[in-house]
């Protein structure tokens, strides 16, 4: 879609141009290319975790939970940090739990609440599964820059992810 036009054939009261602050040339190639960046670096991620029979979604959940004290996490915890709703994490456990990467544990002095905690064997495939992942992190993103890319680039994103942040706490 041209970001310069609108079509306002079904708007009721079309609004000026003037107080929609179109992205230049220069931000709408940077704001595209990010998100073909975004796209297809989880999708190459995705396609290198296929032999290890893990989505990437069950990979970064592996990594929440074996960097958590006791390898545990309530899920409420782990839902915010693998930004996923309560429901969708859910059913991600319930398929981690079949394949015995994790476990579901009650939370002491809280009948509602849940621990997720990873397994002898979720811990044994998160230790086999790391380096290759690394090594393809590696390879699709880190390598493509220079390390004052990489600080420059961490600190153009640092406050976007702060702000978003903050605004999902506030939801």
């Amino acid at each position: 879609m041209d970001t310069h036009t609108i079509d306002t054939a079904d708007d009721p009261e079309p609004r000026p141009e003037e107080e929609t602050p179109w992205l230049t040339a220069r931000e709408q190639r940077m704001w595209r290319a990010h998100l073909e960046v975004a796209k297809l670096l989880e999708y190459q991620l995705s396609r290198e975790l296929q032999p290890h029979n893990l989505a990437i979604n069950d990979y970064e959940i592996l990594v929440v939970l074996s960097e958590a004290p006791d390898h545990r996490m309530r899920m409420t915890d782990l839902a915010t940090a693998t930004l996923q709703s309560k429901s969708r994490l859910s059913h991600q456990i319930t398929r981690m739990e079949n394949a015995g990467l994790v476990l579901r544990q009650e939370c002491p002095g809280d009948r509602r609440g849940l621990y997720a905690h990873l397994t002898e064997q979720g811990w044994e495939t998160m230790q086999r599964v790391a380096p290759d992942h690394v090594r393809s992190v590696r390879a699709h993103f880190i390598d493509r820059f220079t390390p004052e890319q990489l600080d420059a680039i961490y600190e153009a994103l640092a406050p976007v992810a702060e702000h978003l942040r903050g605004l999902r706490g506030r939801s």
